[in-house]
């Protein structure tokens, strides 16, 4: 590990004089004080120097999640930068094969760069989407907590394929059925919540979910008359409130 000096009027001075040259934070490094400072007499007689010892830390490497989810939001802030799989000019994508060829491609080169041995990518077309499944013996790193990593991969490879493309598409990755265990769970929650809403005739909301799993919840809860859904919340992420309906009440259910 690396490991510096720096000196200053006090020990502050001499961890700001340390930050700015190694341009890193406070909470970057381990600080041991060699030498406190010391005003002297009337600030003129036996004034010393703080001396302090910087050991850089080192980073924990980070988890599949992690690295996922980092790329995600970088795509987020410059989504414009994501190169094409293919060169538009040379391949002019015009059947879904081809569109399933471009995202199984793009996610491919991803699941490349983490690396994960041992994993194989298929594709299909299912309800009008292009459907990836991820197989393989640690797949389950890839799903993450609550399908976070497989939602950062999902957004990921919509925003190249789109790219591509130029034009809209649905790509949905999937690993281990994780979707439909996932939609199984919502819809039992959602109708659990229903009736409790029901019961005790007042709101009840969930947790913040994405805007797929909002859906799901929305859509469990339409055909009942006695109840209506509405989102709550800023961002991507979202409650949903599940609403007692009173008698007679009109039906104003928002999948947002």
């Amino acid at each position: 590990m690396e490991t510096y000096e720096f000196e200053g009027k006090t020990d502050q001075d001499a961890i700001e004089n340390a930050c700015r040259q190694l341009e890193l934070t406070k909470d970057q490094m381990d600080i041991v004080i060699l030498e406190p400072g010391s005003s002297g007499i009337f600030g003129l007689v036996g004034s010393r120097k703080a001396k302090i010892k910087v050991t850089i830390k080192q980073k924990e490497p980070q988890s599949v999640e992690e690295v996922v989810v980092e790329k995600a939001e970088e795509v987020t802030v410059a989504s414009e930068d994501v190169p094409p799989v293919t060169d538009p000019e040379t391949t002019a994508p015009n059947t879904r094969e081809e569109e399933i060829a471009i995202a199984k491609e793009a996610l491919e080169n991803i699941l490349a760069l983490i690396p994960m041995e041992g994993i194989t990518v298929t594709g299909k077309l299912e309800d009008g989407s292009v459907n990836l499944n991820i197989d393989g013996d640690k797949t389950g790193l890839l799903i993450g907590r609550k399908g976070k990593t497989l939602d950062a991969l999902q957004f990921i490879v919509n925003k190249i394929v789109n790219k591509s493309l130029e034009k809209r598409s649905r790509v949905i990755i999937d690993s281990e059925n994780y979707r439909r265990r996932r939609q199984e769970f919502l819809v039992q929650m959602a109708l659990k919540m229903g009736d409790k809403a029901k019961k005790i005739k007042r709101p009840v909301a969930t947790n913040l979910l994405n805007p797929h799993d909002r859906r799901i919840v929305h859509l469990a809860l339409q055909d009942d008359d006695e109840l209506g859904t509405k989102g709550k919340g800023e961002g991507i992420l979202k409650k949903v409130v599940i609403i007692p309906r009173k008698n007679g009440s009109s039906r104003a259910s928002q999948a947002q």
